[in-house]
């Protein structure tokens, strides 16, 4: 069987992006959650908010450590499989990803020591100042790694000159316009919005499974409030941002929102397509279920708004099926985390407690903002295609001329290992929930420290 190298080498790097992007979107908001617990713990003195602190920050370490290894073997991609990239925007693409790494490595890393291990050497105020910065470093890490994903997608503020070889290569004329591109404020905070969401359900997911295994310690109910409440706000603002950005990509991109929808003909009051599947070969849907008029009334706010349709970008629109599906699976998602973070800060605020079945609900969700991310990230990516920077490179031109076999090989190695790594990730994480669980008495909670020391017996 002929493999494809150009596909195999998309698909590796779907994998690597994949894996990496679980820990950041956890990371990103998790730091400003345990600045939360620490600033609690500094109005109140009350000790269960250093508990949940310490557990947490375990986490979080956990969490970046994951991000920084993952990140690092998928920059290897650029340079291994996809020469052309650098080659061609690497003007451009270099700066902001330097940024992105010195402002992970100085912020981060630096101040997550003092986070893990200073509480009781370091002054208080010190402690809490560590925690602000490592917060403040994940999203401005998170701020240079999407304004580069952004000007990928609705590139402006460059010029394309000949190098000495004749390739066409970017230069920046305006890095604040390269920066500040128009689909950047949209998809930076429809990320931020996603990263609290996944770290508020992680939160709360696993602090549900240890109030399912009757752990009643107060650092666990306060930690289960704290992300259920956080996620009950969040979701309905998501909803909203998500509602923006799509506009603004119907404006840039409107081949990857007729991706999105489904819609292969230009139509005036098109139909909200709830099911389908999409036929690349007879450019139609089969099996479609639609409700008349609505996708124009959401993306034009008209009933009989015009959208066009996938046959006005033949051979210029992204693989049909992969988009149409993973914006299926966001939103059903993102419908399900309203309905139980809505269901759980009810109970949990007028009752003090959960039903034992909304509790064991809420167990698997803390993964439920992974699946979401994901999701998104495939919408993103996948309906940018077939341009690896939008008018400007084809990822066809930007792949390397690495064999077949050899990017196989590679790329199995890489799941066997992502499989493993990840298996390992969530063991380690139920693990210091059931540890933390079980070092901490009902009638006399422990000690933050004394937690601390227990996970690292």
């Amino acid at each position: 069987m002929d493999l494809d190298p150009a596909l195999l080498a998309r698909v590796q790097f779907a994998a690597n992006i994949t894996f990496h992007i679980l820990f950041p979107s956890i990371t990103i908001a998790l730091g400003w959650i345990l600045l939360f617990f620490k600033m609690r713990f500094n109005a109140t003195r009350d000790q269960k908010w250093m508990d949940a602190y310490f557990v947490w920050t375990k986490i979080f370490a956990l969490c970046f450590a994951m991000g920084v290894v993952s990140g690092i073997t998928m920059s290897f991609q650029f340079g291994t499989n996809w020469p052309g990239f650098m080659e061609t925007v690497g003007n451009i693409a270099g700066p902001l990803l330097a940024y992105e790494v010195l402002t992970a490595f100085f912020l981060e890393a630096t101040f997550l020591g003092i986070m893990l291990f200073g509480f009781r050497r370091v002054p208080g105020w010190l402690h809490t100042t560590a925690t602000v910065l490592v917060a403040a470093g994940t999203t401005f890490s998170a701020f240079w790694i999407l304004a580069l994903n952004s000007w990928m997608q609705t590139p402006v503020g460059f010029e394309m000159i000949p190098n000495e070889a004749g390739h066409m290569q970017a230069h920046a004329t305006d890095w604040m316009q390269i920066i500040f591109n128009p689909s950047f404020p949209y998809r930076m905070v429809h990320m931020l919005l996603a990263s609290g969401l996944t770290a508020s359900f992680l939160v709360a997911g696993i602090s549900a499974y240890r109030w399912f295994r009757n752990d009643r310690a107060p650092a666990v109910l306060a930690a289960l409030r704290t992300g259920v409440t956080i996620a009950a706000i969040l979701i309905p603002v998501q909803i909203y941002a998500g509602d923006l950005h799509g506009l603004n990509t119907l404006e840039h991109q409107p081949q990857k929102v007729a991706a999105m929808e489904g819609l292969w003909e230009t139509r005036e009051g098109a139909p909200l397509v709830l099911f389908a599947m999409p036929n690349e070969e007879t450019r139609t849907n089969d099996f479609a279920i639609e409700i008349p008029n609505l996708a124009s009334l959401i993306l034009t706010h008209h009933m009989d708004g015009e959208l066009e349709g996938l046959n006005e970008f033949v051979g210029n629109h992204p693989p049909v099926a992969p988009v149409f599906w993973a914006f299926r699976i966001m939103v059903g998602t993102g419908v399900l985390m309203l309905v139980l973070s809505w269901a759980a800060a009810f109970f949990l605020w007028r009752r003090g407690d959960m039903p034992k079945l909304l509790t064991f609900a809420m167990i698997p969700m803390a993964f439920s903002g992974w699946v979401a991310t994901v999701a998104g990230w495939y919408v993103t990516e996948i309906g940018r295609q077939p341009w690896l920077v939008t008018g400007v490179l084809r990822t066809e031109d930007a792949i390397s001329a690495v064999p077949a076999p050899i990017i196989g090989i590679s790329l199995s190695m890489y799941l066997a290992v992502y499989a493993v790594l990840l298996v390992a990730f969530i063991g380690t994480l139920l693990y210091i929930a059931r540890k933390a669980g079980s070092k901490v008495p009902e009638a006399a909670p422990a000690s933050g420290q004394a937690i601390v020391e227990a996970i690292a017996e």
